[in-house]
């Protein structure tokens, strides 16, 4: 989004990311304690330390690099186009998961009250309501999620307080009987690992704000996550022990309690009505999430196609500015993988758990390549090196927890519907990434095959070649303060590396009466020699180094911004990277 767009303040932006990360209160409980049994609220705090962990490392990481994208954009400014995509695509899945199974899950509570709605049609619809939402802007599509997010919170103040008065009158006794309750055969420490493991669903979601951080004000991002924290920190493991208080483990482990947990805790301390507002509460949360998956992966695909790694069609926006096309292909791609797997979504739930448990991981890594290649660079906080391990390790035991559990209903494991949905992903991705190689070798490929007939395919040959031109055509441009030849080599490389084209301007920004260094002169020079197949050309442009200047460059040369690099700015460069309007970091 544009800066001219409304930009979203703290409620907002909250509501948007916690309306799916409070939405696993309606399924994580349950989930805890069908490992964990009587030990899930510790499970559950275990979870909430983790997140606490991560506050600080995702605050790190998007505080220094504050654009749309979140681990894609931590791992593309610290490490490859290659590695940053393998994050975007466990991102998109994780958040095609996480719409389907939101969407059909809320019908599933709405079914509950009406029983004659036909589910599969039902979800279409609330995924085509909350796309059309998304494409007729995001500020507008918040006022939604708050509705949402506060409707909910009041529903859980409810359904808490007449448990409390329950217990109050019938006393903690269910409770003290689970707590004695004989743990399964591979005791206490494997009930929690696995209770651990499980409960990391609970915080899906936390990843969404970093994805849309550009759409927010200046200072919001850290309390989303501040305040995301405190929501399942205090719900999970609360309604946990109201659980745990209220019914035996097996009544709670059993499938149907497994489902409708909170509904089946406000019937049986308030009645039906309570009963109907938890599960019109249900509904309504489970579709926020829906928001928060269409708002997210619009920031982190229009983030990838301005960065050419999706195609330049995405990029298409409306009046108010959202990428309708992004939301539209969202849209179909969710209904498609609905109608696959016909309705049963716990075959998503391996790509669900995997995939968002690997984002978290990878933006771990990620601080930790930012705390070693760019420590110059300016940051509101700093998480520090032993919770970023502790964090890490805590996810990696989470994702061979899940991908441990023993499927349930004869169906595949985790691991193998994840690598179903992964597989034909990231080949698109490894395509788009090296496609002049692929164009090449379908060159030669003609060129062997059809000589004999070569005067036929000539148009051919020469419309690949120009596709081909046309991606190398597109130049660059790398700011220098002066650099010694050792640094513009890095830059050379990178760009060898990692970019398709075949011109780049060094541009050195000298005050008046500055010279230009003799030796920079002759090193760019050895560089030109070097590096054939770029053509390199040195610009002296007199002035200071500004965002404006940035952009007064970009138009004159008709370059766009994202394709100007710069060295890792230090403590007393005068601007904030946001500021130079998505100038990448390559050294």
């Amino acid at each position: 989004m544009k800066n001219a767009h409304k930009k979203l303040n703290e409620l907002s932006a909250t509501a948007i990311c916690g309306n799916d990360i409070s939405s696993s209160v309606l399924y994580v409980s349950a989930l805890s304690i069908a490992y964990a049994g009587q030990y899930a609220w510790i499970t559950l705090l275990i979870v909430s330390f983790v997140l606490f962990l991560f506050r600080k490392i995702y605050g790190e990481v998007v505080g220094a690099l504050p654009l749309n994208g979140g681990a894609y954009n931590a791992l593309l400014n610290t490490t490859s186009k290659g590695m940053a995509s393998f994050a975007a695509t466990l991102t998109i899945l994780s958040y095609m998961a996480t719409a389907v199974i939101s969407a059909n899950e809320a019908i599933h509570y709405l079914h509950h009250l009406i029983p004659s709605m036909p589910v599969i049609i039902a979800t279409i619809v609330l995924l085509g309501i909350f796309a059309f939402l998304v494409i007729i802007g995001i500020s507008e599509s918040a006022k939604v999620a708050i509705g949402i997010f506060l409707f909910h919170l009041a529903s859980l103040i409810v359904l808490s307080v007449f448990i409390i008065i329950y217990l109050s009158q019938n006393g903690i006794s269910v409770f003290i009987e689970n707590w004695h309750f004989p743990v399964s055969k591979g005791g206490i420490m494997e009930a929690i690992f696995f209770g651990f493991a499980a409960s990391m669903l609970g915080v899906s979601g936390f990843e969404s704000s970093a994805n849309f951080v550009e759409e927010q004000k200046r200072g919001v991002f850290p309390k989303t996550l501040k305040n995301m924290w405190a929501i399942v920190s205090i719900i999970n493991p609360l309604m946990a022990v109201f659980a745990l208080a209220l019914f035996t483990i097996p009544i709670l482990q059993s499938e149907s309690y497994q489902n409708t947990l909170l509904i089946e805790m406000g019937e049986h301390v308030g009645g039906i009505w309570i009963a109907r507002l938890i599960a019109i509460d249900a509904f309504l949360v489970l579709s926020g999430a829906v928001l928060t998956s269409y708002v997210g992966v619009s920031g982190l695909l229009e983030r990838m196609t301005l960065d050419r790694i999706m195609p330049p069609f995405f990029l298409k926006k409306n009046k108010k500015g959202s990428s309708y096309r992004i939301i539209l292909m969202f849209f179909i791609l969710s209904v498609s993988v609905l109608l696959l797997t016909k309705g049963n979504v716990k075959l998503l739930a391996g790509v669900y758990t995997i995939s968002f448990l690997s984002v978290m991981a990878l933006f771990g890594i990620g601080n930790i390549l930012l705390k070693v290649k760019r420590q110059k660079l300016p940051r509101p906080e700093r998480a520090s090196w032993i919770a970023v391990l502790i964090a890490i390790i805590a996810v990696i035991f989470a994702l061979i927890g899940n991908i441990l559990m023993k499927p349930k209903d004869g169906l595949p494991s985790n691991f193998t519907v994840f690598l179903i949905y992964f597989i034909p992903a990231i080949l698109f991705v490894i395509v788009m990434l090296n496609r002049t190689i692929l164009l090449k070798l379908l060159l030669n490929i003609l060129d062997a095959i059809f000589d004999p007939i070569r005067s036929f395919f000539i148009k051919t040959h020469k419309l690949i070649q120009q596709t081909i031109n046309k991606i190398n055509s597109q130049e660059f441009v790398f700011f220098t303060k002066g650099d010694s030849i050792a640094t513009l080599n890095k830059v050379m490389l990178y760009i060898s590396n990692n970019e398709h084209t075949k011109k780049l301007k060094i541009v050195v920004v000298l005050k008046e009466g500055e010279e230009v260094p003799e030796k920079l002169l002759q090193e760019i020079d050895f560089l030109d020699r070097e590096y054939p197949s770029i053509d390199i050309e040195f610009v002296v442009e007199r002035g200071e180094f500004t965002p404006q200047l940035i952009q007064k460059l970009s138009k004159k040369w008709n370059i766009p911004i994202n394709f100007m690099f710069i060295g890792s700015p230090g403590d007393k460069f005068p601007y904030r990277i946001e500021e130079l309007g998505g100038v990448r970091l390559i050294i």
